[in-house]
């Protein structure tokens, strides 16, 4: 069977003024397709350039699906308590319909503590305000109305309700996108407990990946994506990619993982962090160690939290597809885009835990 898609994600954070941040991110989205990833996945950042600087990913993807074909143009993630899920499902239906049905609704309950407060919402109330949204979202893109009246939103949502991915760091938020036969999405940020603040990843997202594939209705297709950070490059410029790896890993590790990285090199940084960057060799080495892709049937990659540029990025992107894709086994091309199109439909064999990368 076919090893996991290649997926490019971004975050919209390159040191750029916000026209160029979006300008890169279209041109990273259209390299992408070019150089066979499956998926393009953005993420939603609202109030402030440091986290990530986009707030309205539906605009930005209707602008790229005008520069692609086949890449499925996809959210990673929209923070639904944050927004009103009529307009959610309108967006996104209307962003269907101009991509030709590509894409793929990436939901999450999280978001910033005063993220939730400029909206007028409590983050403490973030898993109810999602489950309301979240019943009112359905309700629309599966045709039912919306409460309390005769309405439909216009267009219809035709299949979109069934590429619909659930984002959760724990097994019992894998259980519920299992029993809804939704996609998993995995962070690459997974926290981590104070017992092992430097676990693998693989340590904390396989048992993740097993509840939800014990709770996924028979039939149903995994559909499991593990984003990763990667920056491949060139021999000659490996120097000034750890040179840009240092401070944004620094800090990842002192404000996700609680970890006083003033004596830590920058070697143990990427590992802790579990961050793949160098050349082509280096990068297949550290990724072959995880157990996590095997599992998931999709991997998307991102350059965040290094601070590569835009001209880095591009050229990684082509380096991910036509070098590290091959070696590891992941699938590319207009046919995995195709695949990931059809992927709410059952399989005749679904991938299993067991089956590894080439």
């Amino acid at each position: 069977m076919s090893g996991p898609r290649l997926g490019f994600f971004s975050r919209v954070l390159e040191d750029a003024s916000p026209a160029d941040r979006y300008r890169f991110a279209i041109e990273q989205i259209a390299e992408a397709e070019r150089s066979g990833f499956a998926s393009a996945w953005l993420a939603q950042h609202h109030f402030g350039e440091h986290e990530g600087g986009l707030p309205s990913p539906f605009v930005l993807l209707a602008a790229a699906a005008e520069r692609t074909e086949r890449i499925a143009l996809a959210t990673g993630v929209i923070t639904l308590p944050l927004d009103d899920p009529l307009r959610v499902a309108e967006d996104a239906t209307v962003l269907d319909q101009i991509s030709g049905g590509r894409v793929q609704l990436g939901l999450a309950t999280g978001g910033t503590p005063s993220s939730f407060a400029a909206f007028g919402r409590e983050s403490d109330r973030r898993r109810e305000i999602f489950a309301d949204h979240f019943d009112v979202l359905l309700d629309a893109l599966e045709g039912r109305g919306i409460r309390g009246t005769a309405s439909r939103i216009y267009p219809t949502s035709g299949t979109l309700a069934e590429r619909i991915w659930q984002a959760t760091f724990s097994a019992d938020g894998g259980r519920r996108a299992g029993e809804r036969g939704d996609g998993l999405l995995l962070s690459r940020t997974q926290p981590r407990t104070p017992d092992a603040p430097d676990a693998p990843l693989h340590e904390l997202q396989l048992p993740i990946i097993e509840a939800y594939r014990a709770a996924l209705p028979e039939g149903a297709p995994v559909r499991v994506l593990a984003s990763r950070t990667a920056l491949v490059v060139d021999p000659e410029n490996r120097t000034r990619a750890f040179e840009l790896a240092g401070d944004g890993l620094r800090h990842l590790a002192r404000t996700m993982f609680g970890i006083d990285t003033d004596d830590v090199s920058l070697d143990e940084l990427v590992r802790i962090t579990d961050t793949h960057v160098g050349t082509v060799d280096e990068v297949v080495a550290s990724l072959a160690a995880d157990e996590t892709l095997p599992a998931a049937s999709d991997v998307s990659f991102q350059v965040h939290s290094i601070a590569a540029t835009h001209e880095l990025t591009l050229r990684s992107l082509q380096l991910l597809a036509s070098e590290v894709a091959p070696r590891l086994g992941l699938s590319i091309g207009p046919d995995a885009a195709a695949d990931l199109h059809g992927a709410h439909r059952p399989l005749a064999v679904a991938p299993t835990s067991s089956e590894g990368l080439a």
